[in-house]
């Protein structure tokens, strides 16, 4: 990969960059992520445009790989910050280490009496510490969490913000804020300002739908479920030792799979695991028993295994998959 050193108008950003699409997708690869031309085209535009990335999609389709994959091919150090509910500015951003600051009270108690000694009130007494307070609210106490971290660094990071509809609306708007500009008001030590420019990358599962505020801050991208030919790439670049033929007969059935009315699909992921199972079992087709015992890497829900057990009549040879449909595997109507 070709190394570019760019320098932005408002952060000083010296780090491996993109090129061309052409180039991401070489790059990805080379961290084990197969990009197709949209994600090439997206992550490449992401950068030139100095704008974060929100990528929706489906669980488990690899939102979060790309995030890792970017990290990997730019040299950059990835924070993570997993979103949930009742995330607050606290968790996300930073907050004082109280007991750190008590602790030094304690072991500075001396000192804090000289310091007080000849005043004749409460409030000389309280004028003085004020003279004292910015040793106890100094970068040496302030907890730094994600987002924060994400904007002092030293050197150049990837920001991955995960599952951004877990949170609230109340915290994806103060998020609106910090992404707008990069930097933090902290009342007892000032503004807090980013020298390099995080890439980031927001993925959101659908749960809930995100503002439009925070959508038109950030170029989108939904990655959704592979195609045949995508899958069985992702599945013999992950799990090579898996049989060629044996690859093709999981792909296949796992895209079978995703036609049904399931209640949770197989993901990509799933399908690695799956993928790996067969190795570990040391499997060489899939027939009734590896098969039944086996479907639960794939399906998650009680309900989906009884609803594919009904549709799918297993025999006891293996899958030959010499035309379109599953001729093993005969589905129930």
């Amino acid at each position: 990969m070709r190394c570019v050193c760019f320098i932005e108008e408002t952060f000083v950003s010296i780090t491996r960059s993109f090129p061309s699409p052409a180039e991401v997708k070489d790059c990805l690869g080379g961290q084990q992520y197969i990009a197709g031309d949209e994600i090439a085209t997206t992550v490449y535009l992401m950068q030139q445009l100095g704008k974060p990335l929100l990528c929706e999609g489906p669980a488990g389709v690899g939102k979060t790989e790309l995030a890792k994959a970017i990290a990997g091919a730019t040299g950059r150090e990835l924070i993570r910050l997993q979103c949930y509910e009742g995330l607050d500015e606290t968790k996300a951003l930073y907050e004082w280490e109280y007991a750190k600051q008590l602790l030094y009270t304690q072991l500075l108690r001396d000192r804090l009496q000289e310091t007080l000694a000849g005043t004749t009130g409460l409030a000389e007494a309280a004028d003085r510490l004020a003279q004292e307070e910015d040793v106890f609210f100094s970068m040496r106490f302030l907890l730094q969490r994600p987002l924060l971290k994400a904007i002092l660094s030293e050197q150049p990071v990837v920001l991955l913000i995960d599952e951004i509809d877990r949170a609230d609306a109340e915290f994806e708007a103060f998020l609106l804020e910090v992404l707008s500009d990069f930097q933090v008001s902290v009342p007892e030590i000032g503004t807090l300002s980013a020298v390099h420019r995080p890439i980031v990358l927001l993925t959101s599962n659908n749960t809930r739908e995100l503002s439009e505020a925070l959508k038109r801050r950030c170029l989108y991208l939904f990655i959704g479920y592979p195609d045949l030919e995508q899958e069985l790439a992702v599945v013999r670049l992950k799990v090579p030792e898996l049989n060629p033929k044996l690859a093709q007969q999981a792909v296949e059935l796992v895209q079978k799979l995703r036609d049904l009315d399931l209640r949770k699909l197989p993901s990509i992921s799933e399908t690695l695991d799956w993928a790996k199972s067969l190795v570990a079992l040391n499997a060489k087709n899939l027939d009734a028993r590896t098969l039944e015992t086996t479907m639960s890497v794939l399906l998650k829900h009680e309900s989906d295994l009884q609803k594919v057990r009904r549709r799918m009549n297993v025999t006891n040879r293996g899958v030959h998959m010499d035309d379109d449909d599953l001729s093993q595997y005969r589905w129930q109507n």
